[in-house]
């Protein structure tokens, strides 16, 4: 039975290389890909969450990490769809209108995508318009808003006010986060959950859905 430790070490390490080929090497051996996920990748990515909450790990260590975690998910992914298993859920995330900062959602994107969830990236400077339609085209379960200035958190406003309008509001949760974003502006803007940190984005989306 290979040692598939080293997985679950890239990954903390933020070493995408050895995370690759180690994923690589488990597949030629016919090692479960659910077990890869569920065993290795989702506890790894806890941990690094942990460490950032504890302040022991900073963006750049949370970045590396992400990225690790992704070169082994897009090798493990189509095997996971071809195996029939079903994604925790569907998520369409961008950052609003407006604003072009995109660190935060990226970070926010692969800790979802680490925790079983199929993520669609709609980038940064995305129209109210453009989260409809893509809850529309892609049955999304969750909206993710993502707004790092004071200036664009109207624009999270704004988007739930179109989903309202489109008729869609009640099919999808939406979540917000971002640096200037408060609960208490969650909740005004009529939000379903708030995330204080990327790190516990996965919980967030699990517990929005029941």
């Amino acid at each position: 039975m290979q040692d598939l430790k080293p997985l679950h070490d890239a990954i903390l390490n933020g070493d995408a290389k050895t995370a690759r080929t180690t994923t690589e090497q488990a597949i030629a051996a016919g090692v479960d890909p659910v077990k890869l996920v569920q065993e290795y990748m989702v506890p790894a990515m806890g941990e690094v969450g942990r460490r950032f909450e504890c302040n022991e790990y900073f963006v750049p260590e949370l970045l590396l990490a992400a990225r690790a975690m992704k070169a082994s998910l897009e090798l493990v992914r189509p095997l996971l769809v071809a195996g029939g298993v079903a994604s925790a859920g569907r998520v369409v995330i961008g950052t609003v209108k407006g604003d072009l900062h995109d660190i935060g959602k990226n970070l926010v994107s692969a800790m979802l995508e680490g925790g079983g969830f199929e993520v669609l990236d709609l980038g940064t400077n995305v129209t109210p318009e453009q989260f409809v339609a893509a809850v529309r085209e892609k049955k999304a379960q969750i909206v993710a808003l993502s707004a790092l200035l004071t200036t664009t958190m109207p624009s999270m406003k704004a988007t739930v006010d179109a989903l309202k309008q489109a008729g869609v509001r009640d099919q999808v949760k939406v979540l917000v986060g971002g640096a200037p974003v408060t609960r208490k502006y969650a909740d005004e803007i009529g939000a379903d959950g708030y995330g204080e940190s990327a790190a516990g984005a996965a919980g967030l989306a699990r517990q929005v859905l029941g």
